[in-house]
């Protein structure tokens, strides 16, 4: 590798103190058009010269809701300072939007007439667990995605149907998991907790999310790495709580754990078990704003690493590979660590020969 190459690939910087502010609490943006629908409902141009749009009857639109007669299965209840659930939702129903209301609660059969659903948005309502007692969601054998983010929920609900393949309860005021809550949802791949006063999880908390694939527990109060969470999970993220640790098996049986986010913890280099992170299917480990003094071992198929603004001091080129060879160099592409106690002189002169195929080293 020569000087020039080099150059490219090495920026020598100060601290960055720019935020981001992630994209539906979770990194996972919501791509739905409020007239035309989400991607998965069906192209309605080609049936406008059918008739199908005549066959929906306006007068089955509530007064507090507008009915777009281009998606016809969407309800549009939002931001209408509602404190219940609108009276005679049309069976034809699927998409109903009652975020940013005053709703508190549902009666046990509020949805008796609307069993189609498959997307319900909740956000910024006044949702209490005590007024969702009675499991009156329970009945919607077809709803896939649940957003009830930014509420007043002091426990997950029970009851939820086991069709559910998104739950989005971040930003509440969760402190407990109830034994058996989530059993049910086998199929449920995104869950989103972020936000909420989780202290502890308990051992069967997750039991049954056996198709689970992103985990969001940022911004609670775990001070311990979550032990018995879903083995399926793929992205999980624990930034902003208050860890400080890890043992040798917290990442035990992740076999196809990819993205790991702990930001913002209180993690120290000797709390951490040697060979923590040597996990082979990690693609992306984030442990910046932490009290590290030594960068973590790491698989050499790691491709991004970020350390930034902790306490390490030195660059241990065994960290990122235990050997040196035309087969075994680290295929890091990002390795972020300004805001540290080191240099660029620092480096020691074989780092390049670890490094070989790296895009970015920040120092």
């Amino acid at each position: 590798m020569d000087t020039r190459t080099l150059l490219l690939i090495l920026c020598v910087c100060g601290p960055t103190w720019t935020t981001t502010s992630d994209l539906d609490y979770g990194g996972v943006p919501l791509w739905i058009d409020r007239f035309l629908g989400e991607p998965s409902v069906f192209t309605l141009r080609g049936r406008m010269d059918t008739g199908w749009f005549r066959a929906v009857n306006p007068q089955s639109c509530p007064l507090e809701c507008d009915c777009p007669i281009q998606w016809p299965t969407a309800l549009y209840c939002d931001h209408r300072g509602l404190g219940r659930l609108p009276e005679h939702l049309p069976p034809r129903t699927e998409y109903l939007f009652l975020q940013g209301n005053m709703v508190s609660g549902f009666s046990s059969g509020a949805f008796s007439n609307a069993t189609s659903l498959r997307w319900l948005f909740l956000d910024h309502n006044q949702l209490l667990s005590e007024k969702l007692e009675g499991a009156p969601l329970s009945g919607l054998t077809r709803l896939v995605n649940l957003f009830i983010n930014h509420n007043n929920l002091t426990k997950v609900p029970a009851g939820l149907p086991g069709t559910l393949r998104q739950l989005r309860l971040a930003y509440n005021h969760i402190e407990e998991i109830s034994h058996g809550t989530l059993q049910n949802l086998t199929n449920l791949e995104l869950l989103l907790l972020q936000g909420n006063q989780l202290k502890t999880l308990g051992q069967d908390d997750f039991k049954g999310l056996s198709m689970l694939n992103l985990m969001d527990l940022s911004h609670n109060r775990l001070d311990t790495f979550p032990k018995h969470l879903p083995p399926s999970v793929q992205q999980l993220y624990l930034s902003s709580n208050v860890l400080t640790g890890m043992s040798s098996d917290s990442l035990q049986g992740f076999t196809g754990l990819r993205y790991l986010r702990l930001s913002r913890n209180r993690l120290k280099s000797e709390d951490l078990s040697p060979g923590t992170f040597n996990v082979s299917s990690l693609v992306e480990v984030d442990l910046s704003y932490n009290q590290l003094t030594q960068i973590p071992v790491v698989p050499i198929t790691l491709q991004y690493l970020y350390l930034e603004v902790n306490n390490i001091r030195e660059f241990n080129v065994s960290s990122l590979c235990r050997t040196i060879g035309p087969l075994t160099y680290s295929r890091m592409k990002i390795l972020r660590l300004e805001g540290n106690k080191m240099e660029y002189h620092q480096l020691p002169p074989d780092w390049v020969y670890c490094l070989r195929v790296i895009h970015n080293l920040y120092i």
